[in-house]
């Protein structure tokens, strides 16, 4: 039995998504999340920029104890996965390789759409991770640069939010039975999202469908099977706190939240 907390870093309130999921699979698990919001969105910064702040967010983490680190960020996962399993002593898991493989298994036309930010699309992990596993489907990719800020600024269930999802997920409409949320922030629009595509196109939530993966490699190894009378979780964010207050309790549903404003430079050690 291992009691520490698992850490979960995103570029900002995306994550949340993934530690939704992570609290209702396993309830008995401690979270200790950092989002990184100051200096969100991380799609159109540089692979280097995206690794460093990566590294800030992980050294944090680090600095808590956590057993394990989940990057409940696809930007963060294409640019910085790699590096940070090598060099740490406890288990890293990204959100791309349980997002292709559920795509895989759902698409019946073997047409499968990616949307993410301009860093994850220009990667292109997804698409090889999908054509290196099923080299016979066709994956169209799409960055949608306007959908973290919308989430960021908490205007979700806007007229502008509805507007520029419509607009910008145009171009797939039609083109594909199945389509990959490539950024831990877009199933806060997922409802929007649908509507565009249509009933008929599966959503693949990537942050979700990584908890699945998390789950049982804590069964294996590192779970914490003793019933809590009350888990400790935190929350740190390196903006403000009240905005981050405001989307984490209406989507985590959870009162009051432990969140506090975090300074993670410090923490970019030498590694």
């Amino acid at each position: 039995m291992d009691n520490r907390p698992i850490g979960l870093l995103d570029s900002g309130v995306g994550g949340l998504t993934v530690a939704r999921e992570l609290l209702r699979q396993l309830p008995n698990e401690e979270i200790v999340y950092i989002g990184d919001t100051r200096r969100a969105p991380y799609g159109p910064r540089s692979s280097e920029q995206i690794i460093e702040f990566t590294w800030d967010m992980v050294n944090f983490l680090l600095s808590k104890n956590v057993k394990m680190i989940v990057m409940a960020c696809n930007t963060a996962t294409a640019a910085a996965l790699t590096e940070v399993k090598e060099k740490l002593d406890i288990p890293v898991i990204g959100v791309i390789l349980a997002g292709a493989t559920s795509a895989i298994q759902k698409t019946k036309d073997k047409k499968i759409g990616v949307i993410a930010t301009q860093a994850s699309i220009r990667s292109g992990e997804y698409q090889r991770t999908i054509n290196f596993k099923s080299s016979s489907i066709e994956v169209t990719s799409l960055a949608c640069p306007k959908f973290v800020p919308i989430v960021e600024s908490n205007e979700m269930h806007s007229d502008i939010a509805k507007r520029v999802v419509s607009e910008t997920l145009a171009p797939l409409v039609g083109k594909v039975d199945t389509l990959i949320l490539g950024c831990t922030h877009y199933p806060l629009l997922r409802s929007l999202i649908q509507e565009t595509m249509g009933e008929q196109v599966r959503l693949i939530d990537s942050g979700a469908e990584t908890v699945r993966d998390i789950s049982v490699l804590l069964n294996y190894f590192l779970l914490n099977s003793e019933e809590r009378q009350k888990c400790q979780h935190r929350f740190y964010t390196t903006a403000g706190v009240d905005s981050f207050r405001e989307i984490a309790e209406k989507w985590l549903k959870l009162e009051p939240l432990h969140i506090e404003h975090a300074e993670i430079e410090s923490f970019n050690k030498e590694k």
